[in-house]
């Protein structure tokens, strides 16, 4: 008998919560974030309180689900119920600790979710002064994703006096976010 969208989104989710296999929890999860992607399953994953999951996965221990919770909220936070949903539940303070990470695609999926996220409402958070500070410091990186990426957001995404009260700051300070490992 074959499964139907919803029943089997439901089962990757009780295989998440029942397993003890920390491999098994990262194939689910990786398996999950992929299914974000599909406007198609918005509605399922909000029904079966996928978005929770992975904001709760964002301060793990574990950088492999890190890093896959993060790819997830990065694919669903395009659609205007998930953007609020997240924003709702103060989702982007676990999303900026993520730019510390030392995994280059949680990195990059942050930046780009900090930058979905991005309204007139939660525009004061999402550049807010030390995120400025960061994305300056990843402009500089010799990683072309992340250096552009942190190019698009401090032009696209702050104003011209943010990035210069950040630069001014950051002239005075050798401590900052650590770029991630290639």
């Amino acid at each position: 008998m074959e499964l139907g969208r919803l029943e089997y989104l439901q089962a990757l989710v009780t295989e998440f919560q029942v397993t003890d296999s920390t491999e098994a929890k990262e194939q689910v999860l990786a398996n999950l974030a992929n299914f974000a992607y599909d406007p198609g399953n918005y509605e399922y994953l909000r029904q079966l309180q996928v978005l929770d999951l992975f904001l709760d996965m964002l301060t793990e221990d574990n950088e492999t689900l890190v890093e896959f919770a993060m790819g997830g909220l990065c694919n669903l936070c395009l659609d205007k119920t998930n953007k609020e949903y997240i924003l709702e539940a103060n989702g982007v303070e676990p999303i900026i600790n993520c730019l510390s990470s030392s995994n280059e695609e949680t990195v990059v999926s942050a930046v780009t979710t900090l930058m979905f996220l991005t309204t007139s409402r939660s525009r004061a958070q999402t550049t807010a002064l030390p995120v400025v500070e960061c994305m300056l410091r990843f402009s500089l990186s010799a990683n072309t994703r992340l250096s552009n990426l942190a190019s698009i957001f401090l032009q696209d995404y702050c104003s011209p006096p943010q990035v210069e009260e950040a630069r001014n700051l950051s002239r005075h300070t050798a401590v900052g976010i650590p770029l991630p490992k290639d």
